[in-house]
């Protein structure tokens, strides 16, 4: 069965908006928005309803989705275009380079850039716009930096590939995994730090429970596993096209285009294909959660990192019609046991009325309400609630909020630490939330808070940001969850 999801896909909204979305969106344009600050979510909602693609159906105009996520970003550009112009000047790329961009900039022009996509914020001096970024506005909407390509080195500095510090860590690497029988305890803290790109697969294998660390036992696990796995399809694929399992398979249909709709390579048929068969057998075999809107995205940092092993080039541009069938049922196979270990730990998550994700979202409230007092009664004064953004948080374990690549090098850790992704996640969050302190009490009204928080600019971290991000969740982690009382007062 399917269950909704409250603020997966996107921000809750009162129902009563969604059927007559696409009718009202002309007519929701052309009013003033109201001068009076919104004081609840609902209002919130109704006052930026074309901002929001809600629409579920099938026959979906792409058109109108695309529409609504330009306004969003314009919408959001205002709110975090302070930020974002901050993070450019701490870019690491060379000084002079930016210093010379900047320079040649008109100094009433704005460029502003959003969690998804660049934009050209249009001002009253509409020649600021033609004259130097004339060309930018030709080109397609697209991130400036790949989300997928270079896993092994995201930093947004450019650095070589390979350092001698990375060299040696990759022959620790390849000593533990040629091992007869591979020490989990000091892989798990080998890859703390993050995993080197050649070993990624094998270590994630390992470290997810799907491989043992008996070498010689490791070929045959991985043969009848994957003879399993494609046994399911054979067994239960067919039954998609029965009456009660409709609605799970549709909406499933519905998500796969949805997943990394900026990467090409998840908008490749015969890997949409993969990722339906996967997520439907999975919701098959689990029918106390069923499928969610948001599992979906857990299966893609397992795609990429077992499709890496095969691929030398940028992954997110490759063409898996390239690959042998062989190789691509592996992928497939593995990807989908690999994700079902990771929802083992946390399918109370996903199970009716997602309790374990309403407890987590609770339990970040109470602890941030002791990391940072100042922070939790800002959003005390202006009523949001921590469900209205970190449901989504919780429930696709920051993939929303993370290039894709940044969220591949958290799962390194994730999956070294106990209970990374039920756990360690919570405290992730905490650190991740207290992180944009600035922003957040710069903010003094609810739309624009939520406006922040559902659109934090961080399309250019790397691994250094993610690698400063866990350092201090480990620090929240050590101060508190030995405490008699680690989330409350």
């Amino acid at each position: 069965s399917i269950q909704p999801v409250y603020g997966a896909q996107h921000p809750p909204l009162d129902p009563r908006l969604t059927k007559n979305f696409i009718k009202d969106r002309s007519k929701a344009n052309a009013l003033p928005m109201k001068s009076k600050k919104a004081s609840s979510f609902h209002e919130f909602a109704r006052n930026t309803s074309d901002a929001w693609d809600i629409g579920d159906d099938e026959d979906e105009d792409f058109s109108s989705s695309s529409s609504s996520l330009q306004t969003l970003n314009s919408k959001v550009a205002k709110a975090t275009a302070a930020q974002v112009l901050e993070n450019h000047s701490k870019l690491r790329a060379k000084p002079e380079r930016a210093q010379s961009a900047l320079s040649d900039m008109p100094t009433n022009c704005k460029v502003i850039k959003s969690s998804s996509e660049a934009h050209l914020s249009r001002t009253s001096e509409e020649a600021c716009v033609r004259t130097p970024l004339q060309k930018q506005q030709s080109l397609p909407l697209r991130p400036v930096i790949p989300l997928v390509a270079r896993i092994s080195d995201q930093n947004a500095s450019g650095a070589p590939p390979m350092t001698v510090r990375e060299k040696t860590r990759l022959e620790k690497f390849r000593q533990l995994l040629s091992s007869h029988n591979t020490d989990l305890d000091e892989l798990r803290k080998c890859s703390w730090p993050g995993v080197p790109r050649e070993v990624r697969p094998v270590t994630w294998r390992l470290l997810s429970g799907y491989l043992p660390a008996n070498m010689e036992r490791r070929k045959l696990t991985l043969q009848r596993k994957r003879e399993e796995y494609f046994g399911f399809i054979q067994q239960y694929y067919d039954s998609r096209n029965e009456e009660h399992h409709q609605d799970t398979y549709r909406q499933i249909h519905i998500d796969i285009p949805r997943t990394n709709p900026l990467i090409p390579l998840f908008q490749q048929p015969l890997v949409q294909e993969i990722f339906e068969r996967i997520l439907f057998i999975w919701a098959i075999r689990h029918p106390a959660s069923g499928y969610v809107q948001g599992i979906n995205d857990l299966v893609t940092p397992f795609f990429v990192v077992f499709l890496s092993e095969y691929v030398e080039e940028d992954v997110e541009n490759f063409d898996v019609t390239n690959l042998s069938q062989d190789v691509l049922r592996s992928i497939e196979a593995d990807s989908f046991w690999c994700m079902s270990k990771l929802l083992d730990g946390i399918q109370d998550n996903y199970t009716f009325a997602q309790p374990g994700i309403q407890k987590k979202v609770k339990a970040l409230e109470e602890l941030v309400s002791r990391i940072d007092e100042q922070v939790h009664n800002h959003f005390r004064r202006y009523e949001v609630e921590y469900l209205q953004f970190a449901f989504r948080w919780m429930n696709n374990l920051l993939m929303r909020e993370l290039p894709l690549r940044c969220t591949i090098r958290l799962w390194d850790t994730y999956q070294s630490e106990p209970e990374g992704f039920s756990h360690f996640h919570l405290y992730v969050c905490a650190a991740f939330l207290i992180k944009w302190r600035k922003e957040i009490l710069d903010e003094e009204d609810f739309q624009g808070l939520l406006m922040l928080l559902q659109n934090l600019p961080t399309i250019h971290w790397g691994n250094e940001e993610i690698g400063l991000l866990l350092a201090e969740a480990y620090s929240l982690k050590y101060m508190f969850a030995d405490a008699p009382n680690p989330y409350r007062r």
